[in-house]
Parts: C-alpha cells; sequence; structure tokens
C-alpha cells in the first residue's frame, strides 16, 4: 500500500508568531529556537498520526528585529527592502524549523521527509495598499530618526506622544507562485514549510517579469490560498488563545466552538472579530470552507491534534446541504 492511501488527510497548520518567539515576546536566537522546539513537538504528532502536513508561519518579530538593524546602520549601509526581509527571515525561520521537526519527528518515532521553500506570493500592482500604505511595521523612532528613513523612500507618520512609525502596504494575496513545488514535495511524503510570512510579495510587470515589493502580506490570508490550491482538507491556525470568542472584552464573551461558514459571516458581518487580531483570522478559514476546504479551525497549538479531527476549538464547517 501506498504512503499516499495510508494518509488520513492533508492538513495546512499556520503557526502565529508566538510559536516563534518566548512566551514574553522575546526574539533572541535562544528564545526562538525553544519556541520552534515546543511548536514542532505539536506539529510531529500530526504527522505521527498519519496525516500529509504543511507548515506556513509569522514572520513579525524577526522582520521587525532586521527593521531595527535597517535602522542603525542606515549611515553606514542601505537598508535593505521589505521582500528581502521576508526572503531573510524565510530562510533563517525555515532551517530553524527543519532541524526541530526532524528531531520531534524521530521522538515521535515518525520518519518523513522535511523541506523549507522560500516562497514567492502574488499581489497586484495596483492595490491601492501602495498608494495608500497603512500597515504599520517596525519600532517607533523619534522625528530625525524617522527623516533620515524617509530619506531612504520609505514611508513614516507622525503618530504623537509616542513618535513616528513606519506604514507600508498590505496588498490582497492574489497566488502563491511556488505552489507546484510544494505539491510536488508533499505527494513525494514531504513535510514542507512554506509562504512564510505570507510570502515574498512580488508584482508582475507588464513585460511578464516579476519584481519584489515593499509590502507585508496577511499570513494567515496566504494560508488559506495556500491551502486551497494544495487541496488540503484542513485549516488550522494555530494562535494563543483556544478558541475564537464572541462578545470579546464583555462580561458576555463566550467561546466559539463549531460552526457554519454562514454562521460565521454573520458574526462577522455584526462586528465580533477585531480587524487587527482575530479578523484576519475569521477571514482566512471562511475563505478557505468557501473554496472547497473540509474544515478550518482556530485554536491554540498545544490543542491542534484534536482540531484536524474537528473536537476542539473554533471548528468552521460548510454549510448543510439542502
Amino acid at each position: 500500500m501506498s504512503r499516499r492511501s495510508e494518509v488520513t488527510m492533508r492538513v495546512l497548520l499556520a503557526l502565529g508568531g508566538n510559536a516563534m518567539t518566548g512566551p514574553d515576546g522575546s526574539a533572541t536566537p535562544a528564545a526562538q529556537i525553544a519556541a520552534v522546539t515546543g511548536a514542532m513537538e505539536a506539529a510531529a504528532r500530526l504527522v505521527a498520526a498519519g496525516h500529509e502536513l504543511v507548515i506556513t508561519h509569522g514572520n513579525g518579530p524577526q522582520v521587525g528585529n532586521l527593521l531595527v538593524k535597517n535602522e542603525l546602520a542606515a549611515h553606514v549601509v542601505p537598508p535593505v527592502p521589505l521582500d528581502w526581509c521576508g526572503a531573510q527571515t524565510q530562510g533563517t525561520l525555515g532551517f530553524t524549523i527543519l532541524d526541530a521537526l526532524d528531531a520531534a519527528l524521530a521522538r515521535a518515532g515518525a520518519t518523513p521527509r522535511v523541506a523549507a521553500l522560500v516562497t514567492r506570493t502574488l499581489v497586484d500592482r495596483d492595490d491601492p495598499g501602495f498608494t495608500h500604505p497603512s500597515k504599520p511595521v517596525g519600532r517607533y523612532l523619534d522625528e530625525a530618526q524617522a527623516r533620515r528613513m524617509i530619506d531612504h523612500d520609505q514611508v513614516w507618520e507622525d503618530r504623537g506622544e509616542k513618535g513616528w512609525r513606519r506604514v507600508v502596504a498590505s496588498p490582497e494575496p492574489l497566488e502563491v507562485l511556488d505552489v507546484g513545488a510544494a505539491r510536488t514535495l508533499v505527494d513525494a511524503g514531504y513535510v514542507v514549510v512554506a509562504a512564510g510570512g505570507g510570502g515574498i510579495p512580488v508584482v508582475r510587470e507588464p513585460d511578464g517579469t516579476l519584481r519584489g515589493v515593499e509590502a507585508v502580506i496577511d499570513k494567515d490570508l496566504t494560508a488559506a490560498l495556500l491551502a486551497r490550491a494544495l487541496d488540503a482538507h484542513v485549516l488550522v491556525i494555530a494562535t494563543d488563545v483556544a478558541h475564537a470568542a464572541v462578545g470579546f472584552g464583555t462580561d458576555a464573551q463566550r467561546d466559539l466552538g463549531r460552526v457554519t461558514l454562514s454562521e460565521l459571516h454573520r458574526l462577522a458581518d455584526d462586528g465580533e472579530f477585531a480587524p487587527g487580531s482575530m479578523g484576519p483570522k475569521v477571514e482566512a478559514v471562511s475563505r478557505f470552507v468557501a473554496g472547497g476546504g473540509a474544515r478550518g479551525v482556530i485554536t491554540s497549538l498545544t490543542h491542534i491534534t484534536d482540531a484536524v479531527d474537528g473536537a476542539f476549538g473554533t471548528v468552521v464547517e460548510p454549510d448543510p446541504t439542502a
């Protein structure tokens, strides 16, 4: 019997930033390695259970570190653009994940091969985000420091008492360009790490060539796009809470369990999910299920095995057929 026929489901696991840093948000190399090691123990349990697995991940703290280096060294070397920062963090986190996953799989008694892909995501060169950048990135600077970065063609805004902060485009992901390589590896029995940080943002020029751009793509929306392109059965978005909640921050707060797609849309339309936190995760699982996915789940990393089976977390499924 082939390995493929023994597999229960193809799962795309999207790891949030908390899986890449220490409990206090520390992004030192030691803290990142320790966090990734813990995350891969959970991922290995999915593989040991017989699932095909694709992993994607955030890279906010790591890109933030590179941006600080840009700022501190701007008078010595030219700052590198955001697409380069994304590529660098995909490589660094990719090899860190592979090392930790190799060891976790061995402990779990599973021996599939692992691979990490430097992955590009296509966005529209005419996306309105490029005209009106609004996504804040990096740390606050004083005006003099910010203007030094503005001289390098960056966009910074005065945010009042906190200082100045850089803003960039956050365009809609259209296509994960390297999905063919990812599919080939998964079909061959690899656990694949791909589209880290939402993918390296690129645009297609009128002559058909590709060009990297200064932007930040929402990692969860790219995860939904990648999951659909790979014909995944389940998309699991692992975050720092066990469930999405309605009435968040009020006396009426309630964990959201199993819901249909239409029910989730109604709650989103009612403003139950904050745009800067849970909103993109809800939108991602909605898109995945609407596009034919069997199940989208939002939950904490420690519960992902049960989440794949639909037994834990906020579980989103298609509406029942009439």
